[in-house]
């Protein structure tokens, strides 16, 4: 009896997410593909120009191909040690401590805090150790490089951790038993039982982290805002200079945001596709 009225009216309870989706992001992405192949100033002043924003994004900007390197390097290392070491305190934040919970809560509160603020805090904090030696984090990339890891690997590793955590509290705790029963070493249960056993926990991380450091904006901005000579500006910042700072560059700002956004999403989905694998084989 209620399954009829259900399938009947089940259009009606989704239109409003729908319409919500449609209005808030559907449209909009829509929009601005085709406003990536225009020279505009305004949505009702676009012309078509077909491809020349894009050329231009690539061979007239060094900048935009300066940043998409930069921010591939930033995210290699970022990605890499913010499993590392979110996963090495889960291991240690699951075993039987005294103040376990307590240090959970210490470790998860900087993603709290929002980007611009964590952007200036590490900007003194950097600058505070560099200045004693006549230097600040604009003086060099690698300066500027370092502090986004940094401050990066603050904030995410508390998210990651929470979540490897339940990972690593949903392995059946009689398999490892039943290893040390056997004389399986510490190192053989966490890299043949507990590292297979949380591949969920591993995708979901590193899909939150390829994404979360792709598109890092605010950070990069109130930290080194691309400095110096906009060596350490990241795609995002870099679109967002050349929308902004830049007369006539709307169309190429744009299509630059559409190919950030064909290389995440090409990043993120191939990355889900070979850990999902690696879920299915254990």
């Amino acid at each position: 009896m209620l399954k009829n009225p259900l399938k009947k009216y089940f259009w009606l309870f989704c239109l409003p997410t729908l319409l919500a989706f449609c209005i808030a992001f559907a449209i909009p992405f829509l929009s601005g593909i085709y406003l990536s192949f225009t020279s505009f100033t305004t949505v009702t002043n676009a012309k078509f120009v077909g491809l020349s924003n894009y050329i231009k994004a690539f061979s007239a900007d060094a900048d935009f191909i300066n940043s998409l390197k930069f921010t591939v390097k930033f995210s290699a290392v970022s990605v890499i040690s913010v499993n590392v070491i979110a996963f090495i305190l889960a291991t240690l934040l699951t075993k039987k401590l005294r103040g376990t919970n307590v240090f959970r809560t210490l470790f998860f509160m900087p993603n709290l805090i929002g980007g611009i603020v964590l952007g200036y805090i590490w900007q003194l904090i950097i600058n505070g150790v560099l200045l004693p030696f006549g230097y600040t984090i604009t003086s060099s990339a690698n300066f500027g490089f370092w502090g986004l890891v940094a401050l990066t690997n603050w904030q995410l590793i508390g998210y990651m951790m929470i979540i490897y955590i339940a990972g690593i509290n949903n392995v059946p705790h009689d398999i490892i038993e039943a290893a040390r029963v056997d004389g399986a070493s510490n190192t053989r249960i966490l890299f043949n039982i507990i590292i297979p056993s949380v591949m969920p926990s591993i995708t979901i991380c590193l899909f939150l982290t390829i994404t979360n450091t792709f598109k890092i904006f605010d950070q990069n901005l109130a930290l080194t805002a691309g400095a110096p000579s906009k060596a350490t500006s990241m795609l995002a910042l870099d679109i967002y200079n050349t929308f902004y700072g830049r007369v006539g560059y709307e169309g190429v700002g744009q299509a630059k945001a559409v190919v950030f956004f064909v290389i995440v999403a090409f990043v993120a989905l191939l990355q889900l596709y070979f850990t999902r694998r690696k879920e299915a084989e254990q």
